[in-house]
């Protein structure tokens, strides 16, 4: 794992595997902070080895893959399971192509795989050994489109803890931002992650612009509505935080809300009447869990989002990088409330079914279990 903090679906699929007799070994930047205390609670090793690639530090990359050779002789995995590219790639180059141990990529999101550069930089890198898991239907397509054999990319969803969330209304965010039960008020949860130059990105790519200069044009024709944004930053984007902050003032006055981190997510949920995900590139994002908890969702049609929001049936479906159509599918949402409601009711009976950690843990066990099935059957 490249972090120690993120990534909680990791541990609702090590748990599952424990419970199924499976041994695992789980190399983190610290065995002490962050989930690392979670992962021992779900009976694995948890091994302090900083195993992400050094891309701001390339002179560091051969202590990295030595550190990554170390690790697996000592482990001695009969699979190695990875959820980052950074880390697919340290082992990949550490091991090479042509290393015995099956390596299985369970990819988090299609960010590299939008930018031909890193997709086939990625691909150059991967062998026999290695094979992927999807966790939606355009990354699977995708490697299919770059020459992948489909029986090599498995297709199932980074599950989570689906009883974690509800529909019922606590009233918590709304008494704590001033709010009455009556006015309006949409919301996006997303970290806030800085514009990466190198990737030509003049904006987050979580799109936080976008919803702010969207609920700046609903507000003109609708001044009653309220927006806020739950989320810090991601890193050292404590700079992008200010930004964002300064533009929502400027654009929406004292209409916008700034909470950063938080830990209720799931408590306060059910106080929006609309969740906004505008993302330009996303695997399932934020939409997961407003679904989970009964609250409408207006969408980018970006990578995994159409998975779950299905325009028309599950929630409404909008272009990236469009203000304009995101203000509109706002305001149609927020005018037809008894059609919000009933796509929201089938987008949590979708979530609640594709998405639980039980479910989706054993499909990823069935698929290891087939590797190593498929490297007997040549040996």
């Amino acid at each position: 794992m490249k972090t120690s903090v993120g990534a909680t679906w990791v541990v609702h699929l090590v748990r599952v595997l424990r419970t199924l007799g499976i041994d695992v070994v789980v190399a983190l930047p610290s065995a002490t902070e962050g989930l690392a205390p979670r992962y021992r609670e779900c009976g694995a090793e948890v091994v302090a080895a900083d195993l992400d690639f050094p891309a701001q530090r390339p002179w560091q990359l051969p202590a990295v893959l030595a550190r990554c050779r170390a690790v697996v002789a000592r482990v001695k995995p009969d699979i190695i399971h990875t959820h980052h590219v950074g880390t697919t790639f340290v082992a990949r180059l550490a091991l090479g192509k042509e290393s015995s141990t099956p390596r299985v990529f369970q990819v988090a999101g299609p960010l590299h795989l939008e930018h031909a550069v890193f997709a086939r930089l990625e691909l150059s890198l991967s062998g026999p050994a290695d094979w992927w898991i999807a966790t939606c239907r355009w990354t699977q397509d995708r490697y299919t489109q770059l020459g992948v054999a489909r029986e090599r990319v498995f297709q199932t969803y980074a599950g989570t803890d689906v009883s974690r969330f509800h529909p019922v209304r606590s009233g918590k965010l709304r008494k704590e931002i001033g709010l009455d039960v009556v006015t309006p008020l949409v919301g996006m949860v997303a970290y806030m992650y800085a514009p990466k130059l190198y990737l030509g990105q003049r904006c987050g790519l979580k799109g936080h612009e976008d919803f702010i200069a969207a609920l700046g044009l609903l507000r003109r024709r609708r001044a009653e509505i309220h927006g806020v944004v739950v989320g810090g930053p991601w890193g050292d984007a404590a700079g992008y935080e200010r930004t964002l902050r300064a533009l929502g003032k400027k654009t929406c006055g004292d209409a916008i809300h700034f909470l950063g981190h938080r830990n209720d997510v799931p408590e306060i949920y059910p106080d929006l009447d609309l969740a906004v995900v505008p993302s330009h590139s996303e695997n399932l994002g934020g939409a997961a869990e407003p679904l989970l908890s009964r609250v409408p969702v207006v969408a980018t049609n970006v990578g995994g989002l159409p998975d779950i929001v299905r325009d028309g049936e599950t929630g409404w479906l909008v272009p990236p990088r469009d203000p304009a159509k995101l203000a509109e599918a706002i305001e149609a949402a927020m005018t037809q409330p008894e059609e919000a409601c009933r796509r929201a009711a089938r987008g949590e009976a979708l979530v609640r079914n594709i998405l639980d950690a039980e479910r989706t843990s054993r499909e990823i066990a069935s698929f290891c279990e087939a590797i190593l099935r498929s490297k007997v059957a040549v040996a």
